[in-house]
């Protein structure tokens, strides 16, 4: 879609998923899914939804499929690429105090206005905030630099800035490129106010096919290894601040990421 002249594209991995949740909420994306499975997603979502078939070998891995939707449509003339997840139910937004949904026929003005913003400041990628808790939204920081951006809504600008996935990182892919943003750009941009509603992988498909504790850890030490453990750094589920009794029942292998550049 275009908006003021910049060309907007909305687009969706999706993997062993046929019915694709997101298009409840956004029934204009397009999703990119694998030729093998081209048949089942069609049968499966309304008549008329923009389905792409990839060529054998690129669904599978996020990183790998994420690489070849930012490669084919900045290479078809798009100016912003949004990716989003195939299970997101909205985007909302904090107002007085109140959580109110990115409206369906509002979102590609969204995507153009902070896709204007993010150009302005110099920002090839840019997302909103992780967490839906109200105390995740400063305020007095409506704006954030040097903060992860997450996988299930992401959004590049001016060819992306000529980063691309790490396809050894297939489950840290979104750390990753937040990481490397900022070290080639020196900044992202987040806008707090916005977070995503999205399963993140607790249903089948998708990431699921190969998520397990030991691909966590080793995807997680991986990463470490990349950035060092002065940036990547292990969520031992303790606070400074005070003593806590609580015991973990599962190991987190979700990183702290420490960027050590100025910023918010």
């Amino acid at each position: 879609m275009e908006q003021n002249k910049m060309k907007i594209v909305i687009t969706c991995p999706s993997y062993k998923r046929p019915k694709v949740e997101t298009l409840d909420y956004l029934p204009f994306i397009r999703i990119y899914v694998d030729c093998d499975e081209y048949d089942a997603y069609v049968e499966a979502n309304p008549v008329g939804t923009d389905i792409v078939s990839c060529p054998k070998g690129i669904q599978g891995n996020v990183s790998r499929i994420r690489n070849y939707i930012l490669e084919q449509e900045f290479k078809n003339g798009a100016d912003a690429v949004a990716v989003v997840d195939d299970d997101v139910k909205g985007i909302y937004h904090w107002v007085n105090k109140e959580s109110k949904i990115v409206k369906t026929e509002e979102f590609i003005d969204f995507v153009y206005k902070y896709s204007v913003l993010a150009t302005d400041i110099g920002a090839h990628f840019w997302g909103i905030n992780i967490n839906a808790d109200k105390q995740c939204y400063r305020e007095y920081t409506p704006f954030s630099t040097v903060s992860f951006i997450g996988g299930p809504f992401q959004c590049f600008v001016n060819g992306g800035g000529d980063c691309w996935y790490d396809e050894a990182l297939s489950l840290k892919e979104d750390y990753d490129m937040t990481l490397q943003q900022v070290q080639k750009h020196r900044v992202v941009f987040r806008v707090n106010s916005y977070y995503y509603d999205a399963k993140q992988s607790i249903q089948k498909g998708g990431c699921a096919v190969y998520r397990n504790m030991e691909r966590e850890k080793q995807q997680f030490l991986a990463l470490q290894k990349k950035w060092g453990k002065k940036i990547i750094q292990r969520d031992e589920g303790t606070s400074r601040s005070h003593k806590t009794s609580k015991v973990r029942k599962h190991e987190d292998y979700n990183p702290i990421v420490k960027i050590p550049i100025k910023g918010v």
